[in-house]
């Protein structure tokens, strides 16, 4: 049986790279999972992903969650460094 640290090891992003984007879209891990391993096979799927991050930064400073706030400015950091043909 394949799990779904399987197919996020399979995806070529991070866990939370993923947990930011089942966030955003309200979906179930796995199903992010699929939906980041498309984006970040198109061209400018990465740069919807950078966005999702941010987007998920920004609901939690207006809901006072500065500590998420924080972990998804990291996780947005990293996502950057690794994925360098983002443009904004």
């Amino acid at each position: 049986m394949i799990t779904l640290q399987d197919c996020i090891g399979m995806s070529g992003l991070e866990a939370r790279e993923i947990c930011a984007i089942a966030e955003h879209e309200h979906l179930p891990q796995m199903i992010a999972t699929e939906l980041g391993w498309v984006l970040a096979s198109t061209p400018d799927g990465e740069g919807r992903i950078a966005d999702m991050i941010e987007d998920d930064i920004a609901v939690a400073r207006m809901n006072g969650r500065t500590g998420r706030a924080q972990e998804l400015r990291e996780v947005l950091a990293r996502f950057r460094a690794a994925h360098p043909r983002i443009t904004h």
